[in-house]
C-alpha cells in the first residue's frame, strides 16, 4: 500500500510534470512583470489599483490560461481519461471575473465618473496574461507596451488637443426665489458654457431651489475658470450656496 503511495506521489515529480511546473513558472513570473509594468502608471498617478493588483490579475490569467494546455499531465496523469479543455471557456470565465473587478474601481460621485481607465487597464491586464498563458510572448509584450504607452501618452495628447471641459454645477437659491432655465442658460453662454442636454436636475427643499446640472466649455480657450465661476457666483444675491467640481460624464 506504502509502495502504491509513493508511487502516485512520484508521478507529481515526474520528468514531462517538473518540465510543465518550471515553464509554467516562467509564464507566471514574466506576467507578473508585465502586468507589475502597467500598474506603475496607475500607482504613479495614485489610484487605489496599483502594481500589486495589476501583478496579480496578469498573473492569475496566465496561470489560468496556460495549465489548460497541459491536460495529460493534470492530477498527476492519474485521471486516465480522454481530456479535450476549450481554452476559450477558460478565456471567457476569466474575462467575466475581470468584469466584477473593473466594476469596483468605477465610483459615480453626482454627475462625475471616475475609474474607467483603471477599469479598462485591469482588463488589458487580464488579456496580457492570456496571451502569456497561451504562449504569444511577443504578443503580450507588444499588448503591455502599447497599452502603458496609451495611458501615459494619450492622456497627454487629450491635453494638447482642442477640447470641452466640463463643470458639474449645484446651486441652492434663497427662499422663494424662482429661477428662469432659459435665462440661467443665457446666463451660461455669456461666460463661455452651455448647459448640457438633459443633464438638469432640480429639487427643492423647504422652498429652497436646487439645480444640478453639467455645463460644458463653448471653446478651450473662452470658458471662465472654475475660480472665476465661483466668484461671479458669490456675487448673485439670489445664490444661497453652490458647488463646483470638475467633471467628464
Amino acid at each position: 500500500m506504502n509502495m502504491l503511495l509513493l508511487d502516485s506521489l512520484a508521478a507529481y515529480w515526474s520528468a514531462p510534470e517538473v518540465a510543465a511546473n518550471v515553464l509554467i513558472f516562467f509564464n507566471l513570473l514574466g506576467a507578473l512583470f508585465l502586468g507589475m509594468l502597467i500598474g506603475y502608471e496607475r500607482a504613479y498617478h495614485g489610484r487605489a489599483a496599483g502594481m500589486r493588483t495589476y501583478g496579480l490579475v496578469c498573473m492569475a490569467s496566465a496561470g489560468l490560461t496556460v495549465f489548460v494546455g497541459y491536460p495529460a499531465l493534470w492530477y498527476g496523469g492519474h485521471v486516465g481519461l480522454s481530456l479535450n479543455p476549450d481554452p476559450t471557456r477558460v478565456v471567457q470565465g476569466v474575462v467575466t471575473g475581470i468584469g466584477f473587478l473593473g466594476a469596483g474601481v468605477i465610483m459615480k460621485e453626482g454627475l462625475n465618473i471616475r475609474g474607467l481607465t483603471t477599469a479598462a487597464s485591469i482588463w488589458a491586464a487580464s488579456a496580457i496574461g492570456i496571451l502569456v498563458g497561451v504562449g504569444f510572448y511577443i504578443a503580450a509584450i507588444s499588448l503591455t507596451l502599447l497599452s502603458a504607452t496609451c495611458m501615459v501618452w494619450v492622456a497627454k495628447l487629450e491635453n494638447w488637443l482642442p477640447s470641452r471641459a466640463g463643470v458639474a454645477i449645484l446651486v441652492e437659491f434663497e427662499k422663494g426665489f424662482v429661477p428662469h432655465e432659459d435665462a440661467l442658460r443665457e446666463l451660461a453662454i455669456q461666460h463661455g458654457y452651455e448647459i448640457v442636454k438633459d443633464s438638469l436636475s432640480i429639487s427643492s427643499h423647504d422652498r429652497h431651489a436646487k439645480w444640478h446640472f453639467i455645463a460644458v466649455a463653448l471653446d478651450s480657450k473662452k470658458g471662465t475658470s472654475v475660480s472665476e465661476l465661483a466668484r461671479m457666483m458669490n456675487s448673485y444675491e439670489a445664490v444661497e450656496n453652490f458647488e463646483l467640481t470638475h467633471c467628464r460624464n
